[in-house]
C-alpha cells in the first residue's frame, strides 16, 4: 500500500474521529440542557399559584375542548332561530335520546360541521381552476350540507326507531291484552311487557312505568309517550288508553279492539308494500335487464345484417 494511500486513510478516519466526538458532545450538550430545562419547568410549577396547577392538572378535553365546545354553541344559538333548540329536542325524543347527545352538542356540531366542510370543500375547489363565483357557490353549498348533516343524522335515527317501535307495537299490545284479560293491572301488564321483550318499545314502556311510579297520573304518562314520538299508531294508542281511563271503559275491551286495529294496519302496511314491488321492479327492468335482452337477442341477427349488406 502506498504512502498516499495510507496517507487519504488516516486522514478519513481522524475525520471520522472528530465528527462522532462532536456529535457525542452535541447530544449530550442538548440532553443536559433538555433536563435543565425540565428541571425548571417542575420548579415553575411548584413555585405557581395553586389555581394554575388545578387548571393544568385538568384534562385536556376540559382545559381545551370544552371552552371551544362552548363557543360553537354559542355561535350556533345566534345563528339558529329561536324554536330550533325545541326542534331538536323534539327530534332527540323520537331518537330515543341516544347517549352523549343533547342539544348544544348538537347545535356545536352543526357549527363545526359548517365551518369544516366549508374550509375544506374552498380549499379543495381552488384546484380545479373554477372562476371564483363558482367555487364560492360550491362552498355555500357545502357549508349549508355541513350545518344540516346532523338532523339529516339524528332524523334517519329517529326513522329507524319508530319502524322498529311499529312492527313490535301489535306483539306488546297482545301481550298487554293478554295480561289484562288473565287478572293483572294495566301497571303490572306494562311491567311484564316491558320485562318479556326488548327495543325501543320495552323502552318506553320501561319509562312510562317509571313515571307512574313516581308518583305521575296515568293519562299524563300516556300523554307524555305520545308526545315523545311521531308513529301514529302509538299515538292513537296512548290517545284510546287516556280516553278509556277517563269515561271509565274496561281497559281490557280497549286493549282487544286496538290489538285487532294494529294488526289491521300491520297487514295493510305489508300489502302496501307487496303492491309496490312491480313498479319499484319496473326502473332497473327497463333500464338495465330489456337493453340487454335486446342486445343478446338481436346482436347476432344485427351483425349477419352487416355483413350481407356489406358484401353487396
Amino acid at each position: 500500500m502506498s504512502s498516499t494511500t495510507l496517507l487519504l486513510l488516516g486522514a478519513a478516519l481522524l475525520f471520522t474521529a472528530i465528527t462522532l466526538s462532536l456529535s457525542l458532545i452535541g447530544v449530550a450538550t442538548s440532553e443536559r440542557r433538555g433536563v435543565a430545562r425540565s428541571v425548571a419547568a417542575i420548579k415553575a410549577l411548584d413555585s405557581a399559584p395553586s389555581s394554575l396547577k388545578d387548571e393544568l392538572e385538568r384534562p385536556f378535553a376540559e382545559r381545551i375542548l370544552g371552552p371551544l365546545g362552548d363557543r360553537l354553541v354559542n355561535t350556533g344559538r345566534r345563528l339558529a332561530r329561536a324554536d330550533t333548540a325545541q326542534k331538536l329536542q323534539y327530534r332527540l325524543d323520537i331518537a330515543g335520546n341516544p347517549p352523549a347527545w343533547d342539544v348544544n352538542r348538537l347545535i356545536g356540531l352543526k357549527v363545526l360541521g359548517l365551518a369544516v366542510l366549508g374550509l375544506l370543500g374552498f380549499l379543495y375547489l381552488l384546484g380545479f381552476g373554477w372562476p371564483l363565483y363558482r367555487v364560492v357557490v360550491a362552498t355555500a353549498l357545502l357549508s349549508a350540507f355541513g350545518y344540516v348533516l346532523p338532523n339529516i343524522l339524528l332524523y334517519n335515527a329517529g326513522q329507524k326507531r319508530e319502524t322498529i317501535m311499529r312492527n313490535a307495537l301489535p306483539d306488546a299490545i297482545d301481550l298487554l291484552t293478554v295480561s289484562v284479560e288473565a287478572g293483572l293491572g294495566f301497571d303490572a301488564a306494562v311491567a311484564r311487557v316491558a320485562r318479556n321483550t326488548s327495543g325501543p318499545l320495552a323502552q318506553e314502556f320501561a319509562r312510562l312505568l317509571q313515571e307512574m311510579q313516581i308518583g305521575v297520573g296515568r293519562p299524563e304518562a300516556m300523554r307524555a309517550v305520545a308526545e315523545r314520538t311521531s308513529l301514529a299508531d302509538l299515538k292513537s294508542f296512548c290517545l284510546a288508553m287516556v280516553q278509556a281511563d277517563a269515561l271509565g271503559i274496561p281497559i281490557g275491551r280497549v286493549l282487544r279492539i286496538q290489538s285487532h286495529e294494529m294488526r289491521t294496519k300491520r297487514r295493510q302496511r305489508a300489502e302496501e308494500k307487496a303492491q309496490q314491488v312491480p313498479v319499484r321492479m319496473m326502473i332497473p327492468l327497463v333500464l338495465f335487464i330489456l337493453p340487454s335482452l335486446f342486445l343478446v337477442i338481436l346482436g347476432p341477427a344485427g351483425i349477419q345484417i352487416v355483413e350481407m349488406f356489406s358484401k353487396t
